[in-house]
Formats: C-alpha cells, structure tokens, sequence
C-alpha cells in the first residue's frame, strides 16, 4: 500500500476514535476527516512544484490538524499536536526518526502564518489556507489572509 494512504487511513481510524473519546469540538469531525485529505492533495501539488518531497509534504499537510483531532480545540492545537503526532506516527511504522521530526516540528508550527519555516512547513501553511478558502471558511487571523492573498496571487 502506498504510505500517504496507509498514513491516512490510520489516521481516520484516529479520527474515529477520538470522536468517541472527545465529544465537545470547535470544528465538526467530518472537517477533520475532509481536511486531512484536501489538504493532503493540496500539499502534494504544491511539493511537485516547489521541488519538495510531496509524499513528506502531504504526509505534513494530512496530520498537521492532529492536535485539533485529539483534543477537539481549535486553540493552541499545533503545540498540543507537537508530541502526541510523534507517538502516532512513530506507531504508524511508515517514517524514520528524521521524517517523524520535519513532521512533527511542521505539525508544531503550522498556525504561525506569517513565520517562514521550512519548505514542508510553509507548503502545510499555504494548503492550509487554501482549502480553508475552498470550503468557503474566513480567515480568522489577518496573517491567514495575508497568506492566502499572497498564495492566490501567485496561481
């Protein structure tokens, strides 16, 4: 099986589990379920074209919300994601410790809009905006629309 899906069907088994466990959330779960994917596709695309690893890149893009999953709050998510991702993916037994640390610091650091990152970093950040974009959600944070303004500037 390919590693983004088997990435990805593990981690809507997560999804499924936690909406059992956490019953109060700020996003419906079925966003979550949506978002990992559109994302995820998103972010394969955008590594093709900027010369990145895209199936590390969509790997990032499709786990980047794991915080939001576990915990059911939009609110610090991408800190609260940082260490229990690293459990997740190290049972996943589909990266090594080097991809399982880009993921993660890519989870950890997602939110910071108008920080540059990495490449992975910034491809999980400009996906993340446009699929917000795409289903029609406003951008919160005036750095997620300056992102965004920039990102669709560029298409």
């Amino acid at each position: 099986m390919h590693k983004l899906l088997e990435l990805q069907s593990a981690l809507l088994k997560e999804i499924d589990k936690y909406e059992k466990i956490v019953t109060e959330r700020d996003e419906p779960i079925d966003w979550e379920r949506v978002h990992i994917s559109s994302c995820a596709k998103l972010g394969y695309l955008m590594a093709e074209k900027r010369g990145v690893d895209p199936i590390l890149a969509a790997s990032a893009c499709a786990i980047h919300d794991y915080g939001r999953i576990i915990t059911g709050k939009q609110e610090n998510h991408a800190e609260a994601g940082y260490v229990p991702v690293q459990e997740f993916l190290k049972k996943t037994e589909l990266f090594t410790e080097e991809e399982i640390k880009i993921l993660s610091i890519a989870v950890k650091n997602h939110s910071n809009k108008s920080e540059v990152g990495n490449p992975i970093e910034e491809i999980v950040k400009d996906a993340d905006v446009l699929d917000f974009h795409q289903y029609g959600y406003k951008m919160n944070r005036a750095e997620q629309q300056a992102r965004l303004d920039k990102l669709l500037k560029k298409l």
